[in-house]
């Protein structure tokens, strides 16, 4: 089977968060240990696996992602690098409704090539910051919210931006806050500079020490920000994900459902020999 590594909001290869995407034959999924298996080999932050479902249903792929190490309820990178191939490939050419285990989630590509995700919104709990969360990161925190069971993560407003540039965590120390990691936010210094607001994500409970460009975090990102910086829902907001990749969300709030937004770049493309069988 083909075996594709996309990356995914970014508008140029080796940028952006690489997903690995195979598009299975079949009306399932193979073994879960295959998946893994497979997810394992690729390495990177998400592999997302998918099949066509029947028409008349109330989606058209079922979809599931797995880090080297599990598999996760939400991924936005490996969704829109799959929509990316389905589109690319013309496998799927409308907006294509994914079953996932956080619900149906829509991709809508535009004629431009960019790609807009239907997510749930993150519901945002304050909380009080965990002791050793600021010797975790090496940064005191301004505040912090619980973002959800979809999300799984701790979401910390930090500073500035300098501050979240500047981070050095200790992962391993960090795995003990969350679910899935640590978010680490603050507002942009300039407003005019293309972005509202910047993000790194810290993920050592699925393997991944930091991940390049997180969609899934954006769900939680796009409520808080657009509170802070007084912003209607349907202004939209851009977030910057400052990892050494980098990349860009456009986010825009409708209440319970999260837009985000990017594009994607397919990078390598190759024959899987090692199937659910061999």
């Amino acid at each position: 089977m083909r075996i594709r590594i996309v990356d995914a909001f970014t508008d140029r290869p080796f940028a952006g968060n690489p997903a690995g995407v195979l598009l299975l034959d079949g009306d399932g999924f193979p073994a879960d240990g295959w998946l893994q298996d497979v997810a394992m080999e690729v390495n990177h932050a998400e592999t997302a696996f998918a099949h066509r479902l029947p028409a008349g249903g109330d989606a058209d792929w079922a979809l599931r992602w797995f880090t080297p190490v599990t598999e996760v309820a939400m991924c936005g990178h490996a969704t829109l690098a799959t929509a990316h191939v389905l589109h690319t490939t013309g496998t799927h050419e409308s907006p294509v409704r994914f079953a996932t285990r956080s619900g149906v989630l829509v991709a809508t590509p535009a004629a431009d090539g960019a790609i807009t995700l239907d997510f749930p919104t993150a519901p945002l709990t304050p909380v009080a910051i965990p002791d050793g969360v600021a010797e975790a990161l090496g940064a005191e925190p301004v505040a912090a919210f619980d973002t959800g069971a979809n999300v799984g993560d701790l979401l910390v407003e930090l500073a500035d931006e300098k501050t979240v540039r500047g981070l050095a965590p200790d992962h391993k120390a960090l795995a003990a806050h969350s679910a899935r990691g640590i978010i680490a936010t603050a507002r942009a210094d300039d407003p005019a500079g293309g972005y509202d607001y910047l993000s790194r994500c810290f993920f050592p409970n699925v393997g991944i020490d930091e991940d390049p460009v997180t969609g899934s975090a954006h769900t939680a990102l796009a409520p808080h920000w657009s509170a802070r910086l007084g912003r209607p829902d349907l202004t939209g907001l851009t977030g910057l994900q400052v990892s050494p990749r980098t990349g860009l969300v456009r986010t825009g709030l409708r209440g319970e459902r999260t837009l985000l937004t990017g594009r994607a770049v397919t990078v390598i493309e190759g024959e899987l020999h090692a199937g659910p069988d061999a």
